[in-house]
């Protein structure tokens, strides 16, 4: 949901938008963006990156989070709606 602020007449009140109700929810592309976010936390770009400079491997942990998180984010995608609150922690592995 969202909230803007109509003005009538000089006079300000905020209404509320459902997304859904124009038939627009959560799509894919939204999902994807948030696994992004979640693996980019989880600071696993910088220890691929690491791994490649100095041939360290990087933690097993770190592999294993960003494969789950992408599963997550297959069977989210996949889901019919995709729930709107489909960011909130429960859908998520925890890092």
């Amino acid at each position: 949901m969202r909230m803007f602020k109509v003005i009538e007449g000089g006079r300000g009140r905020a209404v509320q938008m459902d997304d859904r109700s124009e038939g627009r929810g959560p799509s894919r592309d939204d999902v994807r963006r948030e696994a992004a976010r979640r693996i980019d936390e989880s600071g696993y770009h910088l220890s691929r990156i690491r791994e490649f400079a100095t041939g360290v491997p990087m933690l097993a942990s770190l592999k294993h989070l960003s494969l789950q998180i992408d599963f997550a984010a297959e069977v989210l995608s996949r889901l019919d709606p995709i729930p709107d609150d489909f960011r909130a922690d429960g859908y998520w592995p925890a890092g």
